[in-house]
């Protein structure tokens, strides 16, 4: 059916399409705009143009652009754009919202999929009532309110070097990648201003820095590669327009970062070693950019499968196949695919086709005046049998071709993004009912299971009457609908104005849908019934979905990303070193385990005492004697049941000096996992002859001595962080915690010669069995020499090794402390050498120490450090000195970083973490600068709380409404996200939409006290240092 020659291309239409769909949630009204803080200056936008300005020439260039640009390297022509000013003038006009908005505005997406990465809007409505109002008084993981979690965003510049990890101000932003901030000294002549580009309570920024990055990077991939990218996909869009389009990320980088994930190259090996070519962002703009990546290949092929089951059926026509191959999100497709898809009904469309009424449809649009309807009537025909079915049959074809016509659904889009659409919740007739059969119920004999139902249908109550604008729900709120919704307490519905179907109509009527000649009365009557049927039956139902899914999408990404954070903040807490500290699992009926384990985190002894009972004398006389016995000043106890109570006999032991003359100092710390791990195949592998009940008392302990070795053998799901973990996708939530855990593993970097297997897994380009078999070559041969010798053990290529190298450690402490103890070491290395050699190529491994195999420089780097220590005047065994610091500061003051880099034939990101490995002291740990877990020696009750009374603790966790902190009686309070504003906390910090994480230490002053539902409401101060 041929449609009115005013229709674009069906490439351009779909793009378009696209542009509007997802503005809902990109575009902040005006009022949302007065109330948040922006930059006193469009300073920003100039930096901006200097960042875009070799991607935006790209996009019509990139086409004709050969292999050969990659040679002019040396000139930095990236550089020279600084100067002019004519590229966007229009920019520094737009208002701080406007610019978020242009930067993302090309291309959005229409489905369930592909928004990692996208901004998305920001709530004023912040809930003041109850945050945790659905949820259950004690744990703050389960409640279906809250506000919303720091996330990923779009962005368009970024201060330089900002690095995988936004953590607290006492870090450097580099300090992550670079592993550590040994460089600060030594930026004076490389250093920008950090310009306050940040909006308050918006995502980090993503999209970096630019001036002068490029490096000499590509902008296009060799025309060979793109052109085999584009024939594997075999779409009708190009991957790395959409792909740049989509998470506002410039399509140099996005090209390179194709590449680099296309080799199989790792995040946390990009984020460190390959800064350069993905423009210094950090791991999690990085990982949302291989999430969309992934995500548009996965649709590809979804769109391949579909086009070859519609071959097969017979109905796949050429345009059927370019609307196919035009859809830009896993939405769009099944719109298009969903009428011919097996086992659904056959639509009315299809049944009016089948009685060939496509042609009277056709005749209707382009030559109204030759249709007579009457010519059509079949009176032994169903569907045709009078003039009435005729028109029936034809307002269906022409209502199915609206729906799925891209320049009326941009229409209708723009009109609602113009429009108050609205979604709206009310308590279900179901959930009305038991409500009233609890009231009956009271009477009867077994009224609990009725109570307990009664009970979750009271958590949704703030929900019971909710409306809220599409454009202005908060993630917390979406989760909680959809909870309550697949409870069958609430049901919820997405409302649009009267307004929108009007305007639609007459649109359609009278421009889009009209006949190209004169039609008669009854005939143009046929066209508008059919709008309206469409509007109705197809267009209605089609927005509504999109809206939902896109809602929950945007939702699911927010409570993933506050995951991501808490864990990694989790992870990252300072081990507590260099003392024997007892492990602590409390319990009343069967006791109290306990476990003293030695500063290597080796257990000493483990026992079960019973503090709860008539005999507490006898036990407290039986902990006297194990802690002087050991020398054991610090306990950890763990906080299930029980905690509140152990805590207060030690806490009454120590005021007494029950165990001088040692200085005794306890904390509690969470257990969360402990039980599940305790029975886990890990466990038994780790401690066989150990009872389970014993074995999570010495996981309480370790997870203080050294928070991130422990943590890692738990399931992330279980370390009690974040919200919403049961409504989010299962496999989406599991791949950013494993991403993160091995982002953290490998830029706190592992001592191989003592590091557990479990810890070895979760290095960047290890998995289990490449773990094993090290430890299994680490049995064999004693310990390891230098990384080369990585290259001996099985499974180990070249490509595994580039991944693993730069985050491996060989420390000479521990490898001969490893060589004198008792070690399985009577085979010689070399008849396992020469044997594993023989499947390497009989490689020639050096048998010495290197000492730069105990930094962070990669092996790659070796020769360029050592040509800039022979630059300094230093030396490699001079690694971590004061005196080689020294000879660096001194070169790095007279002659730039840049200068340098050139020098020693390097980019300036190599050599400045050259600098930081050689600067930093031997044995360097990044988590140093975190706070390490809290000691008290005294107790505080709830009821010692007092409204005013300001207070000093350590944030438990962060969710999508607020932060949860410990003040030290039994039970965290919730400093509200409201109370979370700028002035109270350090710049370094501003860029983070909640700014607070789990093990930050906050002042904070308490607002109200709840006893009776065990709430505490407080009040942020300040942020400590």
């Amino acid at each position: 059916m041929t449609r009115r020659p005013r229709t674009t291309t069906a490439k351009n239409v779909v793009y378009n399409d696209m542009d509007s769909d997802l503005s809902f949630s990109q575009t902040k009204s005006s009022d949302e705009d007065s109330e948040e803080w922006r930059p006193s200056e469009p300073k920003p936008k100039a930096t901006r143009k200097t960042a875009s300005a070799p991607a935006a020439g790209e996009k019509k260039a990139a086409a004709k652009r050969t292999a050969k640009p990659k040679e002019p390297k040396a000139p930095k022509e990236p550089k020279a754009p600084k100067v002019p000013k004519d590229p966007k003038p229009r920019a520094p006009r737009k208002s701080a919202a406007e610019k978020k908005t242009q930067a993302c505005t090309a291309l959005k997406d229409s489905g369930a999929s592909v928004m990692a990465g996208t901004k998305r809007k920001k709530n004023d409505d912040i809930e003041q009532d109850d945050k945790p109002g659905e949820g259950k008084g004690e744990k703050q993981t389960d409640c279906p309110a809250g506000e919303r979690a720091e996330e990923s965003g779009p962005s368009i510049r970024m201060k330089e070097e900002r690095v995988s990890f936004i953590v607290s101000g006492a870090h450097e932003a580099d300090g992550w990648a670079g592993e550590g901030s040994s460089l600060a000294g030594f930026r004076a002549k490389k250093e920008e201003v950090e310009e306050e580009d940040f909006t308050f309570d918006e995502p980090s920024l993503k999209k970096q820095k630019t001036s002068g990055a490029c490096l000499g990077q590509p902008t296009a991939l060799p025309s060979s590669e793109a052109q085999a990218l584009r024939n594997e996909l075999n779409m009708c869009w190009d991957l790395t327009e959409v792909l740049s389009t989509l998470t506002c990320v410039q399509r140099w980088v996005c090209v390179n970062i194709i590449a680099l994930l296309r080799e199989e190259n790792t995040v946390p090996f990009m984020v460190r070693y390959r800064k350069e070519m993905i423009n210094h962002m950090d791991a999690d703009a990085v990982r949302d950019v291989q999430l969309v990546y992934e995500e548009l290949c996965t649709l590809a092929k979804k769109t391949q499968s579909v086009i070859q089951t519609l071959k097969k059926d017979g109905v796949l026509t050429a345009e059927l196949e370019q609307n196919l191959r035009s859809c830009r999100s896993a939405d769009e497709l099944d719109h298009v695919y969903s009428p011919y898809k097996k086992g659904s009904k056959l639509t009315k469309a299809r049944r009016a086709k089948a009685l060939g009424l496509e042609v009277a449809a056709s005749a209707l649009m382009d030559t109204p005046h030759t249709l007579d309807l009457r010519a059509w009537v079949k009176p032994d025909t169903q569907g045709l049998s009078s003039v009435e079915e005729v028109a029936t049959g034809v307002e269906h074809i022409l209502a199915d071709m609206i729906a799925k016509d891209p320049e009326t659904l941009t229409y209708v889009k723009t009109l609602c993004e113009n429009s108050f659409v609205t979604i709206q919740s009310s308590v279900s007739k179901s959930a009305v009912k038991e409500k009233e059969q609890e009231k009956t119920a009271q009477s009867q004999k077994n009224p609990g299971a009725q109570q307990n139902k009664n009970k979750d249908i009271d958590k949704f109550h703030l929900y019971f009457d909710f409306t809220c604008n599409i454009q202005r729900i908060q993630a917390h709120q979406t989760l909680a609908i959809n909870r309550g919704e697949s409870l069958k307490i609430l049901t919820v519905k997405v409302n649009i104005p009267d307004r929108v179907k009007s305007d639609f109509t007459r649109w359609c009527i009278n421009i889009r849908w009209r006949p190209k000649t004169f039609g008669r009365e009854e005939l143009r009557a046929i066209i508008r019934n059919a709008v309206e049927d469409s509007y109705k039956r197809l267009i209605m139902p089609f927005l509504t979905r999109s809206y939902r899914t896109k809602l929950t999408v945007a939702a699911e990404k927010e409570s993933i990303a506050m995951f991501v954070r808490n864990l990694r903040q989790r992870l990252l807490v300072c081990p507590v070193r260099g003392c024997v500290i007892m492990g602590v699992d409390p319990g009343f009926r069967h006791g109290c385990k306990l476990a003293i384990l030695s500063p290597t985190s080796q257990i000493l002894h483990t026992d079960v005492v019973y503090l709860h009972n008539s005999a507490q004398q006898r036990e407290a006389d039986k902990l006297r004697h194990l802690m002087i016995k050991y020398s054991c000043t610090r306990v950890v106890i763990g906080n299930g049941t029980a905690c509140r109570e152990t805590e207060s006999f030690f806490a009454d032991l120590i005021s007494r000096c029950y165990f001088h003359p040692l200085d005794v100092s306890y904390c509690i710390t969470s257990e969360a996992g402990a039980s599940i791990y305790s029975v886990s195949p890990e466990a038994a592998k780790e401690m066989p002859d150990l009872d389970p009940n014993l074995r999570s008392a010495v996981s309480i302990g370790r997870r203080v001595q050294d928070p991130l070795a422990e943590l890692v053998k738990i399931d992330p799901k279980h370390i009690g962080i974040g919200t919403y973990q049961h409504d989010v996708s299962a496999g989406a939530l599991k791949a950013a915690l494993d991403g993160v855990v091995q982002e953290c593993v490998s830029f706190v970097g592992v001592d191989i010669n003592i590091c557990s297997e479990t810890l070895m897994r979760h290095v960047a380009g290890l998995n289990v069995g490449r773990a094993r078999n090290i430890a299994e070559w680490r049995e064999q041969n004693g310990p390891f020499i230098n990384r080369e010798q990585l290259k001996l053990v099985k499974g180990m290529g070249p490509k595994t090794y580039q991944q693993c190298a730069g985050f491996i450690r060989i420390n000479p402490q521990t490898q001969h402390s490893a060589r004198s103890s008792p070690h399985p070491v009577p085979a010689m290395p070399e008849k396992p050498a020469a044997k594993k050699g023989k499947g390497k190529t009989c490689v020639n491994i050096p048998t010495s120490f290197n000492p730069l195999d105990q930094t962070c420089i990669h092996p790659e780097s070796y020769d360029v450090a050592q040509r800039f220590l022979s630059l300094v005047g230093g030396s490699a065994d001079q690694i971590g000195s004061a005196g080689l610091r020294q000879c660096v500061e001194s070169k790095v003051k007279t002659r730039s970083v840049d200068e340098l880099a050139k020098t020693v034939d390097t980019t300036p990101e190599t050599l400045k973490l050259i600098i930081d490995g050689l600067t930093q002291p031997p044995g360097f740990d990044i988590r140093q600068n975190f706070g390490q877990a809290d000691f008290k020696r005294g107790i505080v009750s709830m009821s010692d709380l007092r409204v005013g009374a300001v207070l000093t603790g350590r944030v438990d966790n962060t969710t999508l409404f607020g932060a949860f902190v410990d003040i030290g009686v039994g039970r965290a309070g919730l400093i509200h996200k409201s109370n979370i504003t700028l002035d109270k906390l350090p710049v370094s910090q501003r860029r983070r939409s909640l700014a607070l994480g789990p093990g930050e230490r906050v002042e904070v002053r308490v607002l109200n006290v709840d006893p009776q539902r065990g709430r505490i409401g407080l009040d942020l101060i300040r942020v400590l240092e």
